[in-house]
């Protein structure tokens, strides 16, 4: 009996609806985008409506909304209000009152079908009203959770229930944590490239989203009556923790009564369940609203107006329509794309424009598109390879994209530049298609080409595809190619290998995505090739550091320095142990575990190797990250070596960037010398490392015999990987150095290229180069309890536009070799642009077709060179001149702009959009809402270096507004206005300014400046400053000048006013003496700088120089002095001074400044190593002593007056603090 009761109490408060009852409900819809705190502006928007829910049978139910309402919101909260927005209502009402049908029952919400012609978006708006009905009662039990699904996926539900004794009313609360979802309603686009990292997630994510559901539920013998609701869902940006949105939902019963007649409705398609549905929504980009509808003619005018705007120079007013541009793209056809280049590609500005933004359509249309331009082959190899290239690396990877047809058409094989670019950017598309689609299930039917290419290239034994086939496996980092893989490595592979050294190294690299993938095979396969002693040096290493990208834990750590041990090659052992104690130094977290295991592994090593010499190959590790942000970088440099040579086997550099639970690998240098190598282990005699003079000898004598290496043999290849992708990759060899200095040599004659260079210049040349590019674009978009979706998106565009005309005039003029220039008089007349203007959006909002509502940071940087000069030289007589025009308008050479905005937008009435920026123009009008703990802080400065002899004045203007919140500072501090730029603008001057003229003249001197003298020079002045009180060497006034350059202005017939520069070079038996002498030209003018710096010969470890400025040079006074000292049974000791008598104004000016932080600047020091006593030390003096004191470290001493603490200290923390072993700083407090 109990039994049967509790059974029917439990159904009693079961939800339910009779499918004989007609209920009628209110419903109100809120989602406000902002910060959340006062006086900083918001978005939002507002849907109010009647919702009738009538029965049809048992489990199906139809719904339709009546009296909509659509508002919208823009401004501060409690200063400005909701507005309604007809028109948009009028659309929305439209959809929403057409019959939708629903299956329910217990609680759930079946499947929903409504007609045809209804909206994605307006369907996801009833699955949002829907929610509401999708609830789980258990009367048995006061809280409980469950895994269910809803409008944000199959989530965590965690509920509680509370029963009112007077209303017999259940409380139910529901609260849906939106991070944990199995299968979650979000989609993630744009950073397919970036590695996800658990340990990285695990100090936080970039969205923290949750709902609270509170239900009123009255049982009845239908089951439990929803009476009313109310939902709340709140987002933060986790690593700030700052609330990013709200959406508040209410759900309130109106009256119940018995359906009369069930409505008739039309034919009908499903449409899913509940869970939100992501149908087109990558086509809208976020940051515009224009209306759509007959896209071709739209494209083709803009393309021909944004061509024009931007023919000369980057008319930043119009680089983001570039963005508009690339939305009608996208929602153009296949047949569009065709139509748009018969009617572009006639012109080459025009043509340019289409096929570099046709790239963003980023689907299937683009590539058939450009599959079409290769079967017609109406494009050149350059524009196919350029055009490709983005294509790929652009493109959603789907399914309907893997058709693989480029590797086969023989348009792809046309050029070798192309195929290199078809083949590496094939297995580019291979990982975007498997990150995105399938994971680590990724079909090999996808790589199976590459795989093709690599075993074909192994077969007919052809180096460079099989070099080029394992870079695009690399590339693709497919799962299933581990097996082809080994087949190229030795020790690992089933049959012998016996391949170059340069094959087997793209091999080992071509695991560097399986590391993430797959560690664990990757782990088996390099600690094999590792273990092999008698494998090329460079192919260990190569081993060691793919193991290591792995994240190898503690007992294979172990097992290596066990190893290592053991170890006889110094090469291997010195990599290891220093890529080993620069990850035991590391702080990101993908390290944590690693850095441990490196830090045990340091201190069984380093008796053995922690004092190896610089000689031996090195890696380093640099990193850094801030858990309050959750950024960092890394640094990693890669020198591999072996004992055959001293020149690097390979040489690699990249970078890193960590963010909020992901890794960007940024850029990736690598260079090989397998030519150069060879011809040094070859031909060179003699050579001990040092650099000096002698080993400078060796190296020149040795590249004179390039000419022995075989021709197709590469001295020197390269490679670039962009997001851990290799896009482009190179070989120097002897054909192709040949053919170079064939084609500049000065014998070359009318059959060079060059030649024919020069008569087009000498025609009058003219040559423009415009590149749009979307630099990035990425989007987090997931569902919210409104049926609305929410998206954080990112947008980086990029418009570059060069711009070069020049005219040339050569007398004598040539006649049959390019020799004669170098005795011919060479004049040149050009004008021209180089600039860019870079556009960065982010924007964090609602984002549908037919609406949006936000908050965007919208941020513009120009750059801007326009030039214009004529020049006259003749190599000959070693002269040049450059004449420029005066400055007459104001030019701003630099400039960055950005701000944040509330903006409402929406496609029915565009008039009505608004960007609100998010602080406030006037501080002033709303300080009656101002909080305590907010404050605003203005800043404006404006700095201006005058040059009145010239007519030009350089300034550099900064602005900039911010809100502060003491809680929450670290993102608000970006909130607010931000200017900067840096322009050229005329001045009055004494004399009208009709040119600026510049002459060189390095004229003959008895004294010849040798290549042994310069680097002498070089050897003594790079050993570090150390200043002298001596007087400086008289220089003789007869003596010829080196060189002298002379600034000048002209102005009509009056004589020129400016600045001369001469050199003067003087040698003796035991002292050369070099002089340089800066004068101001014009009427009464006295000012000059000299400047006399001395070698000794005999002692060529001590360098001086003394600089003298002012009137006659006599004003103002400075001496440097520095010198190197290793005598017997005494440490290695470099010692450095500066001495001053009399300094500016200026420089006083600096010494106040730095005093104003030199309070900061003694903790820096303690932190790196540093301590500080009191001593005395000369008034206007500071010196340092640097001293080995060990293998590995020195002993800094700086001493300086109180005003010199910060600038001295700074620079040896910068330089020398990662090395320090004992540093004292000593500070001196008389002051200047």
């Amino acid at each position: 009996m109990w039994g049967f009761l509790l059974c029917h109490l439990v159904a009693l408060a079961e939800p339910g609806l009779n499918p004989k009852k007609t209920y009628e409900y209110r419903y109100e819809g809120m989602v406000n985008i902002g910060r959340g705190m006062p006086n900083l502006a918001e978005s939002g928007v507002r849907l109010v409506c009647k919702v009738k829910i009538i029965g049809v049978s048992a489990q199906t139910f139809l719904l339709r909304v009546s009296n909509l309402n659509f508002e919208e919101f823009n401004g501060i909260p409690g200063k400005n209000a909701f507005d309604t927005s007809p028109k948009l209502t009028k659309r929305i009402a439209a959809e929403l009152s057409k019959p939708f049908m629903f299956e329910y029952a217990k609680g759930r919400v079946g499947d929903i079908r409504t007609s045809a012609e209804i909206s994605d978006t307006i369907v996801n708006i009833v699955r949002g009203i829907l929610g509401f009905f999708q609830v789980t009662v258990k009367t048995t039990q006061r809280v409980y959770e469950l895994e269910e699904f809803g409008i944000h996926g199959l989530c965590q539900s965690t509920y509680a229930n509370e029963e009112d004794a007077n209303s017999q009313e259940l409380s139910v609360t529901q609260i849906v944590d939106i991070n944990n979802c199995k299968k979650k309603a979000a989609i993630y686009r744009g950073m397919a490239l970036a590695v996800d990292n658990k340990l990285s997630k695990e100090r936080g994510d970039s969205v923290i989203s949750t709902v609270r559901y509170v239900y009123t539920v009255k049982p009845t013998v239908d089951g439990g009556l929803i009476k009313k609701a109310h939902a709340l869902e709140r987002q933060h940006f986790s690593p700030f923790n700052v609330k990013g949105g709200n959406s508040k939902l209410q759900l309130v019963l109106l009256s119940v009564t018995d359906t009369v007649v069930t409505p008739a409705v039309g034919p009908m398609i499903s449409r899913g369940n509940l869970v939100y549905k992501f149908v087109k929504v990558l086509a809208q980009i976020p940051i515009l609203m224009k209306k759509l509808d007959d896209p071709v003619p739209k494209i083709a005018d803009m393309i021909k107006r944004l061509a024009q705007a931007n023919i000369y120079q980057t008319d930043s007013a119009t680089s983001e329509d570039v963005v508009v541009l690339f939305q009608l793209l996208r929602v153009t056809s296949l047949e569009n794309h065709e139509v748009l280049w018969k009617q572009l590609s006639g012109n080459d500005e025009h043509r340019r424009w289409l096929l570099d933004t046709i790239v963003e359509v980023a689907d299937a249309r683009v590539l058939k598109f450009l599959k079409n331009r290769f079967k017609a082959g109406d494009v050149s190899a350059n524009e196919a390879g350029q055009t490709l290239l983005i294509a790929f690396n652009h493109v959603a990877a789907e399914t309907d994209l893997m058709e693989m047809e480029f590797l086969s058409m023989p348009f792809s094989k046309s050029h070798p530049m192309l195929w290199n670019t078809v083949v590496l950017s094939y297995g580019s598309l291979v990982y975007r298609y498997c990150t995105y689609e399938y994971g680590q299930s990724c079909p090999v039917a996808v790589v199976q080409p590459l795989l093709d290419l690599v075993i074909d290239g192994l077969k007919r034994n052809n180096e460079l595809d099989m070099v080029l086939a394992l870079k695009a496996i690399g590339n693709a980092g497919h799962p299933s190619s581990i097996k082809t893989i080994r087949r190229f490595l030795p020790g690992v592979s089933a049959t012998p290998v016996t391949l170059p050294a340069r094959v087997l190294s793209a091999a080992v690299q071509s695991l560097r995505h399986l590391a993430v993938r797959d560690p664990h095979s990757v782990q088996d396969i390099t600690v094999s090739l590792f273990v092999q002693r008698h494998l090329p040096t460079e192919i260990r290493m190569l081993a060691c550091m793919i193991l290591f990208e792995t994240k190898p834990p503690l007992a294979l750590v172990s097992t290596v320095t066990a190893f290592l041990l053991e170890e006889a090659d110094m090469h291997v052992a010195s990599f290891s142990y220093s890529l080993i104690g620069s990850i035991a130094k590391s702080s990101t977290p993908d390290n944590h575990f690693l850095s441990t295991a490196c830090n045990v592994a340091v201190k069984i090593l380093a008796p053995k190797f922690g004092r190896v010499s610089y000689h031996y190959s090195k890696a380093m590790h640099l990193d850094w990250f801030n858990d309050d942000f959750l950024i960092g970088t890394a640094t990693e440099i890669f020198m591999l070596k072996n004992a055959a040579s001293f020149i690097p086997t390979e040489i690699v550099t990249k970078g890193k960037f960590h963010f909020i639970g992901k890794i960007l690998q940024l850029v990736e240098l690598g260079f090989r010398a397998d030519g150069i190598k060879e011809l040094f282990r070859q031909n060179i005699q003699v050579f001990n490392g040092h650099l000096s003079y002698a080993d400078f000898e060796a190296i020149f004598k040795v590249l004179q015999d390039w000419k022995t290496l075989p021709g197709d043999k590469p001295l020197l290849s390269a490679y670039t990987r962009i997001f851990g992708q290799e896009f482009f990759f190179a070989d120097l060899n002897n054909d192709l150095i040949q053919s170079v200095i064939k084609t500049v040599s000065p014998s070359a004659g009318k059959e060079s290229p060059v030649w024919s260079m020069i008569e087009n210049l000498q025609n009058g040349m003219s040559w423009h180069w415009t590149k749009p590019f979307l630099m990035f674009e990425t989007r987090y978009i997931q569902a919210t309890s409104l049926g609305l979706p929410v998206e954080i998106s990112k947008y980086y565009n990029t418009l570059t536009t060069i711009t070069v005309n020049a005219k040339a005039a050569i007398s004598p003029p040539l006649t049959d070799r390019l020799g004669q220039l170098l005795t011919s008089d060479v004049s040149l007349v050009t004008d021209g642009f180089a600039g860019f203007s870079k556009d960065q959006f982010v924007f964090h909002g609602i984002n549908t077709a037919i609406f949006q509502c936000g908050a965007e940071l919208k941020s513009k940087t120009v750059v801007a060179i326009p030039w214009e000069f004529s020049m006259k030289m003749n190599v000959k007589q070693k002269t040049f001149e450059i004449d420029l025009p005066a400055c007459k308008e104001e030019t701003k050479l630099f400039s960055v702009k950005f701000d944040v905005y509330a903006v409402s937008r929406n496609i029915e009435e565009p008039s009505r959009a608004k960007m609100t920026p998010m602080m406030p123009d006037s501080v002033e009008a709303n300080k009656d809402i101002e909080p305590p703990e907010q404050r605003y802080l203005t800043s404006g400065q404006k700095l201006c270096a005058e040059a009145n002899i010239y007519g030009a004045v350089f300034c550099v203007e900064f602005e900039a507004t911010r809100s502060h919140y003491i809680d929450e500072y670290p993102l608000y501090y970006f909130l607010g206005y931000t200017n900067f730029a840096c322009t050229i603008q005329p001045v009055q001057s004494n004399k009208p300014v009709d040119k600026i003229h510049i002459e060189m003249n390095a004229s003959p001197t008895k004294y010849t400046v040798s290549v042994r003298h310069l680097l002498d020079t070089l050897d003594g002045s790079i050993r570090t400053f150390v200043p002298s009180c001596t007087p400086p060497q008289a220089w003789n006034g007869n003596s010829e000048p080196v060189f002298t350059i002379k600034v000048l202005a002209m102005s009509g017939n009056t004589k020129p006013e400016g600045y001369e520069a001469a050199a003067f070079y003087t040698p003796a038996a035991q002292m050369d003496n070099t002089q340089l002498i800066v004068s101001q030209i014009g009427e009464e003018a006295n000012w000059k700088l000299c400047t006399d710096a001395n070698v000794d010969k005999v002692r060529q470890e001590q360098l001086k120089m003394h600089l003298r400025w002012g009137a006659e040079c006599q004003s103002y006074e400075m001496s440097m002095k520095t010198a190197t000292a290793h005598l017997p049974g005494s440490r290695p000791t470099l010692k450095a001074k500066i001495h001053w008598k009399t300094v500016p104004g200026l420089c006083r000016a600096l010494f106040t400044t730095v005093l104003a932080i030199e309070k900061y600047i003694p903790g820096m020091a303690f932190l790196l190593g540093f301590y500080q006593k009191h001593a005395t030390n000369a008034k206007h003096e500071v010196s340092a002593s640097v001293v080995a004191a060990t293998g590995g470290s020195i002993a800094t001493t700086i001493k300086v007056p109180d005003v010199g603490n910060t600038l001295a200290l700074v620079i040896n923390l910068l330089f020398i603090h990662s090395i320090i072993s004992k540093t004292h700083f000593i500070k001196h407090y008389n002051g200047l």
